[in-house]
């Protein structure tokens, strides 16, 4: 199955629904077209039980080179700066960009986003907007949008500061600095690195892993870490308890419960 114009693939199988950018001659930049791939993959996950699992991987050298200043950014490049209300315009134009970000950290699924090579701009940011960030070492990550005179802004700097802290987002956002695979392990930007050739081999059985974990308490795991990021510990310390006693008296505990204990039983 293909997104709008081909730029992205969609595929289906047990549970995992993959998106996979599919403009390797243009970097796998991001256009309208994979935006709206990336929704129509965001929606389903959000709204069909049988899928459990967004992957967002892509075809090429690159992961991509972020955002398509010549599709995406055209029709706001045509706002003229002088216009009174340029500033607001231009961002209700971005709107549906930046809300994208925001859906895939509020769906209550994870999503993987796995990076075989380079990931610019808004590759970056779509990459801190996922839960979990695989890398080849061949993947490397960088936002170049300081040397064009403006920051990323699509949740990408909070994001990343949320993620790696201060110090080294300066180094990215503000110095535009790279930092290769290995280094995105070192500061926690990524969660694992693997080599190339094994690279989809590797993303493929986490995804199943995630699959095979109960549902419920994988979106509450979910809603309760960022909740509970974002305030203060007391109040971070009652959404979790809360989180855990709606879980304890669910059926997908109970019945594990039980099959656990009849394991031990048997001697299993």
């Amino acid at each position: 199955m293909s997104g709008p114009q081909n730029h992205a693939l969609l595929r289906e199988e047990d549970g995992v629904l993959t998106v996979t950018l599919a403009r390797p001659e243009k970097l796998n930049a991001i256009d309208d077209a994979i935006t709206e791939s990336l929704w129509q993959a965001v929606t389903a996950l959000r709204d069909r039980p049988d899928l459990r699992v967004l992957v967002i991987a892509a075809q090429g050298h690159y992961f991509s080179a972020g955002i398509d200043l010549k599709t995406v950014t055209g029709r706001g490049g045509d706002i003229a700066a002088d216009t009174p209300s340029a500033g607001a315009e231009y961002r209700r134009f971005y709107r549906r960009h930046h809300l994208l970000y925001d859906e895939m950290e509020a769906v209550e699924k994870p999503i993987v986003l796995a990076a075989q090579g380079p990931c610019l701009g808004a590759g970056l940011e779509m990459a801190v907007s996922c839960d979990f960030r695989l890398a080849s070492d061949t993947a490397s990550f960088r936002l170049p949008e300081v040397g064009l005179g403006t920051i990323s802004g699509s949740g990408g700097i909070s994001r990343l500061t949320r993620l790696v802290g201060p110090h080294w987002s300066k180094w990215i956002a503000m110095a535009g600095q790279t930092v290769d695979a290995a280094q995105s392990l070192a500061i926690g930007l990524v969660h694992a690195v693997h080599p190339a050739e094994v690279f989809a081999a590797r993303v493929d059985a986490f995804a199943r892993e995630l699959v095979a974990l109960p549902r419920e308490a994988l979106g509450l795991s979910k809603l309760t870490i960022d909740a509970v990021a974002a305030t203060d510990r007391g109040t971070a310390r009652d959404i979790e308890r809360i989180a855990q006693t709606s879980l304890i008296f669910g059926h997908e505990f109970q019945a594990r419960r039980e099959a656990f204990t009849n394991r031990n039983k048997d001697g299993r």
